[in-house]
């Protein structure tokens, strides 16, 4: 085992060509992909014999975040690598905005399945949500006919786009969806039609309300059981609490909350506090407790919807108010830190450094200035996520990033004193 390991890192040490990268054993595949820029991990991935077995290796987080990251084409092939779990996962977390289906992105990833071969649709087709095929087929679709029902003239006369099989007629709402539902409903009809006639006598002409909160506590349900808590539980991070009566707690009890996954990396530059604390007592459990924590922040900005950017950046203010309210509660003391760490929950610490951060947004609210480093740096703090403006940095950049640790809310806590005195900074 341990050359097997010596061997590991020797192959992560050097560079490989897709041509020496075929040659590895798959567990070193493995291994090497790891350290690799996600343009990189991909095009080695979908140059080797082993494209499928590489992509479904992954957890459905780990890939989720790869194809966020890359672009359409090559995420799109790599959708026609993933096993069904991993297509149900990123459905899940792309087709819902809060408590909302957002049809358009329905259409948008059920036309990148079709794009894949004819067995990958087959294969993710049974575990396909059928009342969310319902829902999404009902505001795309007027349906008339069924089994044991016999057309009336008028129906038959009326101007019906089309019929798979001479029972159920079909009218497209929706011009440009046409394609996308006609080839799903093809596909359907051709290999599955006892699905295709339930799917179209459970269509209607109405949205059903009902039908869609059902949708939305299904999905939920799924990504419960991989981390991810719904909407309303998520927003409670954000909650404040009172930075100086907070006593942290020594007695913290972790629940099983998903597993602990690979997580991308953060852009924290150096060494923190908080991480320094973290090589004292690390373990499977904190990291799922880390990672449940990222997965909540990343629910409660909807930050999956916008962009890997944004994702980034939600991925560094947990780290960041973390790394506050441990340094705001230790005073560098890393064995005080470490207790902490231990015995509080990451939540709680959270909410800490995020009350300590938005004090420094109410008192930005009550101050302008016309001038534009002063007018960007309070901009900055008023912002529904206070940001600090780098323009205090050593490399004084024109810019915004998240707050990392205690030296910056000292450094807008000192700012927004001379401001309000009076005095220019």
């Amino acid at each position: 085992m341990e050359n097997d390991m010596i061997a590991r890192d020797a192959i992560s040490s050097v560079s490989l060509d897709e041509e020496a990268f075929r040659t590895l054993p798959f567990d070193a595949k493995r291994s090497y992909l790891d350290g690799l820029l996600p343009t990189e991990k991909v095009a080695l991935i979908l140059g080797d014999p082993d494209d499928q077995k590489l992509t479904r290796a992954m957890h459905p987080q780990e890939l989720y975040w790869l194809f966020k990251e890359i672009d359409a084409p090559d995420a799109m092939e790599l959708l026609g690598l993933a096993n069904p779990q991993q297509c149900l996962f990123i459905l899940d977390m792309e087709l819902w905005k809060g408590w909302s289906f957002q049809e358009d992105k329905g259409i948008e990833y059920l036309g990148y399945i079709l794009k894949g071969s004819e067995e990958h649709f087959l294969e993710v087709l049974p575990h396909l949500d059928f009342n969310l095929l319902s829902l999404l087929l009902g505001r795309e679709l007027v349906v008339a006919g069924g089994i044991g029902d016999l057309n009336t003239d008028e129906e038959r006369q009326t101007d019906w786009d089309h019929t798979f099989d001479d029972v159920f007629l079909i009218k497209f709402k929706n011009p440009k969806h046409t394609q996308v539902i006609g080839s799903f409903l093809e596909l359907v009809c051709r290999f599955d039609n006892p699905l295709y006639t339930a799917l179209l006598e459970s269509v209607s002409g109405e949205i059903d309300i009902e039908a869609e909160e059902e949708c939305y506590h299904t999905k939920s349900g799924r990504l419960a059981d991989l981390g991810f808590p719904p909407l309303d539980e998520a927003r409670e991070i954000y909650s404040r609490i009172s930075p100086d009566t907070f006593t942290p707690s020594r007695t913290k009890v972790l629940l099983q909350t998903g597993e602990a996954t690979t997580l991308p990396r953060t852009l924290l530059s150096g060494s923190t506090f908080l991480e320094r604390v973290i090589l004292r007592m690390d373990s499977d459990l904190f990291r799922m407790e880390l990672n449940y924590l990222i997965n909540t922040a990343l629910v409660a900005d909807q930050a999956h919807l916008v962009d890997t950017e944004y994702m980034k950046s939600v991925v560094e203010r947990v780290y960041g108010y973390l790394n506050i309210a441990l340094e705001y509660l230790s005073q560098g003391d890393e064995i005080k830190g470490t207790e902490i760490l231990s015995g509080e929950h990451l939540k709680r610490l959270f909410q800490l450094g995020f009350s300590i951060v938005l004090a420094l947004k109410f008192k930005a609210e009550k101050l302008s200035d016309a001038s534009y480093a002063t007018g960007k740096a309070l901009s900055g703090l008023k912002s529904a996520r206070p940001l600090y403006y780098r323009g205090f940095d050593a490399e004084g950049i024109d810019g915004y990033r998240e707050f990392r640790e205690m030296r910056d809310v000292k450094t807008m806590s000192d700012f927004l004193i001379q401001q309000d005195s009076g005095d220019s900074y």
